[in-house]
């Protein structure tokens, strides 16, 4: 720590240590003030202007340090200064005792606290960043936050100290005009209509404050927009997959009028393009992988016959078997008006949607943005000349490519690049990273990447896609790989290098709505956009791009939607689980290693190898692993990931654990079926507690054992 550091840290301790220990609290109690009022009062009297300082200095004093005694004191100088120099001489002093505080906590902990805690106040840095003054206003004109809270906190923000000074004095003025006030009524120690007053501005201050903050802000927001006089419907929902389904379904179930608006297929990309059919792929595949390895369960060995467009049928018929769950049909019996259509939003209150059958604009009081993403294709130079591929268009394809280039290690790609492997396809999959899927550990990379090579997929790590050609009607991509030109020859191409939100086309240019740096719609907490009855969930808000968290945010989006003017809810994305869906299955919740080491939080690790588990070894499948970080010397869950079979199923224990608080001590005290593979999460949890046993308590208790024999 830098001398300048240390020097401050010793005056601040000083400072707090000599409060308690010479027990100074008790000069800034209401019953040290009765008692010593008549003094008081003569010392103002007769020196004012020395009173006022040293009051000054005191009030700044307890501020700055974060003491108790603040609400007190401003009590005593209404009693004891007046309503307006007790307004004048508490507003300066909390401002600078404020400002102090802040600079400290800025000067200590600013660069510290971000690096490990970067994630956790995140809302507070996008808060500052996106309205800065107004956020600071907001906290100080409603105190959610003790302002001790706020000083320090606001300290570990970027926002600069005049700004942080300036909108501190005016945001605490009026509080401080009521407790001022009501100071001057408790000086006369007597039950008064005034006191009774005071007391109840202090009581209804924030609900007031907060209606008329929220009043302007809203009001700066609508400026230049005309509302309707009244509304045809509750919500209208653009988008009909996961997101937007469920916003519709949410806001019928509470007998709403609600309109649902798809432009092309209701069930989103996870019905048609996403979930549903990769998932029937990996079974086939997967399928066709086991009984090639028919000699490995005592069987005969086996030819395995099967023609890839009947595979690619039968994808397309398992989605025709779910179609009707996210059918036109089930969601106007649920009393959603299912709309097929292009919409625009017009104005924060108004849609304007293109049917077969015309156009009609609907006034509605909220609307949620459901409009979901798209694969990203990177303009690599000649791309378009050789035709790619997406997750949105292989489906199409009914004859087996027998060159495949995978772009992309990631989740999307990896699935597909085993599948197609698997069916016969010979697969190059291109990573421009180190590794294949990078935000898992690497030991789990090292893992998928050992079967991968296993089952004939070529993968070339560090490789970057530089150009496509035709050469000789052949096609060809370049990579650089170590400073060479690397050539690889393919009959199809498909592109897996991520997805991007689908954020033009419906009025969000207009309305000026903006978007983030990951090109998502920009939401608040509570998922709401610029214009708060407008909000916006699932892919095309993030931060997440997975169904069952585009579900999830649509709770929040559809609720706020319809009853935030009464009570709002943040959003939460504390715990959330994810899946790839290669084989070996990933499943991941909360924090793995990598993220923990860049964060600087301090964690154990605890691992089981399914190679040991006997469910897994009677059905072949005995790899893979279950790995759990805990606080340090604490059941407490930080995260999970698992690597095998069915991970994305065994997840859900660690799920449900981490979101209600159970730790490793409660799994392992549950019964678990044998033989099953969840045993896995039971024994990790054993080998938790193995290592932490009381090694010296277990000694005393094995002489114990040892008298007991004689």
């Amino acid at each position: 720590m830098k001398k300048s550091k240390l020097l401050l840290v010793v005056l601040i301790a000083a400072g707090v240590i000599a409060f308690f220990a010479f027990d100074l609290k008790q000069y800034f109690s209401r019953e040290y003030f009765e008692a010593q009022r008549a003094v008081i009062d003569a010392e103002v009297q007769t020196r004012p202007l020395r009173s006022a300082l040293l009051f000054f200095a005191a009030y700044v004093a307890v501020t700055a340090l974060s003491l108790p005694g603040a609400a007190v004191m401003t009590l005593v100088a209404g009693a004891v200064f007046g309503l307006l120099w007790g307004t004048v001489i508490v507003s300066f002093a909390s401002t600078l005792g404020a400002t102090l505080a802040f600079l400290s906590a800025r000067f200590l902990l600013h660069d510290w606290v971000q690096q490990r805690f970067g994630d956790r106040l995140r809302p507070l840095n996008e808060g500052v960043a996106r309205e800065g003054a107004f956020y600071l206003f907001a906290l100080r004109l409603v105190p959610v936050f003790p302002f001790f809270a706020v000083n320090l906190l606001m300290g570990l923000t970027p926002i600069r100290a005049w700004t942080y000074a300036w909108v501190s004095q005016l945001g605490m003025l009026a509080g401080t005009v009521v407790y001022v006030y009501a100071g001057t009524q408790l000086g006369e120690f007597r039950l008064s209509p005034g006191l009774v007053f005071a007391f109840a501005l202090l009581g209804l201050f924030p609900l007031a404050a907060k209606k008329t903050l929220d009043a302007l802000k809203a009001r700066k927001v609508y400026a230049g927009w005309a509302r309707p006089a009244r509304f045809d419907r509750n919500l209208v929902v653009i988008g009909a997959g996961s997101a937007g389904l469920v916003s519709a379904y949410i806001a019928a179930a509470v007998k709403a009028k609600v309109t649902l608006v798809e432009k092309h297929r209701m069930g989103g990309d996870c019905l048609n393009t996403g979930c549903v059919p990769s998932k029937a792929l990996i079974k086939s595949a997967k399928l066709v992988a086991t009984m090639k390895q028919a000699g490995h369960y005592g069987l005969k060995d086996c030819r395995v016959d099967f023609d890839f467009a009947d595979v690619m049928e039968r994808v397309q018929r398992v989605i025709r078997d779910i179609e009707p769950h996210d059918s036109v049909e089930r969601y106007t019996g649920l009393g959603v008006e299912c709309l097929q259509g292009e919409a625009k939003i017009t104005s924060p209150w108004t849609v304007e949607i293109r049917t077969a059958a015309g156009t009609q604009t609907l006034t509605t009081r909220g609307i949620v943005i459901a409009a979901g993403a798209r694969p990203f294709v990177p303009p690599i130079p000649g791309i378009d000349e050789v035709g790619v591929l997406t997750s949105d268009t292989v489906w199409d394809l009914r004859e087996r490519p027998q060159r495949l280039v995978v772009l992309g290690g990631g989740p999307i790609g990896c699935e597909l690049a085993q599948c197609f492997a698997r069916l016969g396809s010979n697969v190059t999959q291109v990573e421009m990273l180190p590794r294949l899927m990078v935000r898992e550990d690497p030991e789990i990379s090292e893992m998928v990447l050992r079967k991968f090579r296993d089952e004939g997929v070529s993968v070339l790590l560090g490789h970057k896609a530089q150009r496509f050609a035709i050469e000789n009607g052949e096609k060809v991509l370049y990579c650089e790989h170590a400073g060479e030109s690397v050539r690889i020859a393919f009959d199809a191409v498909l592109c897996a290098v991520g997805r991007v939100a689908n954020t033009a086309g419906y009025g969000l240019e207009e309305l000026g709505i903006p978007v983030t740096k990951a090109r998502t719609v920009e939401v608040d907490e509570f998922m709401r956009t610029k214009y708060p009855n407008i909000l916006a969930c699932g892919d095309v808000a993030g931060p997440y791009q997975f169904t069952h968290t585009a579900a999830h945010t649509a709770w929040y989006a559809a609720v706020n939607g319809l009853f935030g003017g009464f009570r709002k809810f943040r959003a939460d994305f504390s715990v959330i689980p994810w899946a790839t869906f290669t084989d070996p299955e990933v499943a991941r919740v909360g924090l793995n290693e990598t993220e923990a080491k860049e964060k600087g939080i301090p964690y154990e690790v605890t691992t089981y190898g399914i190679d040991d588990l006997d469910r897994a070894i009677a059905d072949g499948n005995a790899h893979g692993l279950v790995k759990v970080l805990t606080v340090p010397g604490k059941d407490k869950i930080l995260g999970a990931t698992l690597a095998g079979e069915h991970a994305g199923d065994l997840i859900a224990e660690f799920v449900m654990a981490m979101k209600h608080g159970i730790g490793l001590n409660k799994i392992l005290g549950t019964i678990h079926i044998y033989p099953t593979l969840a045993e896995a999460n039971k024994y990790v949890a054993g080998n938790w507690k193995r290592a932490h046993a009381p090694q010296k308590l277990l000694a005393w208790v094995g002489r114990f054992h040892a008298w007991r024999r004689g």
